[in-house]
């Protein structure tokens, strides 16, 4: 199949070939035709899929019919705000979403592009949204700003495009998207764009889209074939920072993108391995927009060999040479896992995903292989094996998430086991595999043997005293 089948414009068809993209991939496929008919839609979609495209591509052809009817031209001298919004979790994305919207439409006659994010001086924004405008990118917060202030018009907006809504919802601008979707007209197309819908961008979507049409293309519980998943087991903190030096000096890395929980570990942690002699940098939330620019600058010009960054950060890296995806610090939430390595085996080149993981992290490992429903792979590197034993992992479930367990399912992983506990939990294993003593084994607390009176009543309301204190050493109590 060819971009020309699918119903596209010749100046958006020859700035493809220009671009060197010969043929669709398969999310385009099946998003682009039910765009163009006008179709609301549902797309889950994995990263590094091309769902850029499935969404830009239409909104390019929306604009270019726009322009030859004679019932929609503008006005010179007024303000009617852009034909396409796009909403997005972070700036990164935006910013990459902006450049995909110039390399598509290089051959659209004045065609007006504009970002509105955070941590970006007002004045160029505000300019951009006075003037004429086809396709705005934003952030639900920055651009509620200008729509509280006054100086954003949305009521010409023909396409609302929701890119990676599940992770909008998690940074908690779910009042922020029903808001700005109250100033969009009702008459509106509406495409969204997230990892899974279900729970609250399930509702979100069916109170957003009228008659949505469903395009799955990939789910969480895709294999990534072309990506290598490798698990290390970590004694302690010592351990993990030998096991990264010794992967970041391997011959075959290329590029590496090394994932923390924080952005105080992201900057440690960029220093430390400043200090050993790598070229790298951190990026997360806490920087100013010019400083991640050059970053992600670095990144793309092959300056920087490694770059340390917290998930929000790290949405909408698109760089094809990144070889390594490093989970130096696991993520909050599974989902956010499925994020991370897919920075890496983009535009079909193989990827590495190592995640480091000690003793403690092995509750949310068990939770991402349900996720998944996929295995870690556990692999030991000579001379840098853990000495303490690895916990036990039992294989994951390959029933679909939020299906019912049958009777004698496997446990979640916080959820404390009884008599069936594993044999070598002992005092230094994991404290949610050990076996918890019956319930008349246990001594009942002294308030539980009193009995409150049946009524409220004067009893009721009879001082106690104090509980007695248990010393402490040192003399200390509480």
């Amino acid at each position: 199949m060819t971009f020309e089948s699918l119903g596209l414009p010749e100046p958006v068809t020859r700035a493809l070939a220009d671009a060197g993209y010969d043929a669709p991939t398969t999310v385009q496929t099946a998003a682009i035709p039910p765009a163009i008919a006008g179709a609301d839609l549902m797309v889950a979609a994995a990263t590094g899929s091309g769902k850029t495209a499935s969404f830009m591509l239409p909104a390019l052809r929306r604009i270019l019919a726009a322009r030859g009817d004679a019932t929609k031209r503008r006005e010179k001298g007024s303000v009617y705000g852009p034909r396409v919004l796009v909403l997005t979790p972070t700036r990164e994305l935006a910013i990459q979403i902006a450049k995909a919207a110039e390399t598509y439409g290089r051959h659209v006659p004045g065609l007006r592009v504009a970002t509105v994010v955070g941590g970006v001086p007002y004045g160029a924004q505000l300019k951009a949204l006075r003037g004429p405008l086809d396709i705005l990118i934003s952030t639900p917060g920055r651009l509620l700003d200008h729509l509280q202030t006054g100086k954003a018009e949305l009521g010409h907006v023909e396409m609302l495009v929701l890119d990676e809504a599940d992770r909008m919802l998690d940074m908690g601008f779910i009042d922020d998207i029903r808001t700005i979707a109250d100033h969009v007209p009702a008459t509106r197309q509406t495409l969204m764009y997230s990892a899974t819908f279900v729970g609250n961008v399930g509702h979100l979507a069916r109170s957003l889209l009228r008659d949505p049409q469903k395009v799955e293309v990939a789910s969480h519980t895709d294999t990534h074939a072309n990506i290598e998943q490798r698990l290390h087991w970590a004694d302690n903190s010592a351990h993990k920072n030998a096991l990264l030096d010794h992967i970041l000096t391997q011959r075959e890395l290329e590029q590496a993108l090394v994932f923390t929980s924080t952005q105080r570990d992201a900057d440690w942690l960029a220093d430390r391995l400043a200090d050993m002699g790598h070229h790298v940098a951190s990026l997360h939330g806490g920087h100013p927009q010019g400083r991640r620019n050059r970053v992600l600058q670095g990144l793309r010009d092959g300056r920087l060999k490694i770059l340390v960054a917290t998930d929000v950060a790290a949405r909408g890296i698109d760089v094809r040479t990144i070889s390594h995806v490093i989970n130096y610090g696991l993520p909050m939430k599974p989902e956010d896992y499925v994020h991370r390595i897919g920075r890496t085996g983009r535009a079909g080149v193989n990827g590495l995903a190592i995640t480091l993981a000690e003793r403690m992290d092995s509750g949310m490992i068990r939770r991402i292989q349900q996720f998944t429903t996929q295995s870690m792979p556990v692999t030991t590197i000579a001379g840098l094996e853990p000495k303490v034993q690895a916990p036990k992992m039992h294989a994951p479930s390959s029933r679909p998430p939020g299906h019912a367990p049958r009777r004698g399912d496997a446990r979640r992983p916080f959820e404390h086991r009884g008599n069936d506990a594993p044999a070598h939990a002992g005092a230094r294993g994991n404290p949610f595999d050990r076996a918890l003593p019956a319930r008349d084994e246990r001594r009942a607390p002294a308030w539980e043997e009193r009995r409150a009176p049946a009524r409220p009543g004067p009893s009721s309301f009879k001082p106690r005293g104090k509980p007695a204190q248990r010393p402490r050493p040192g003399g200390f109590s509480r």
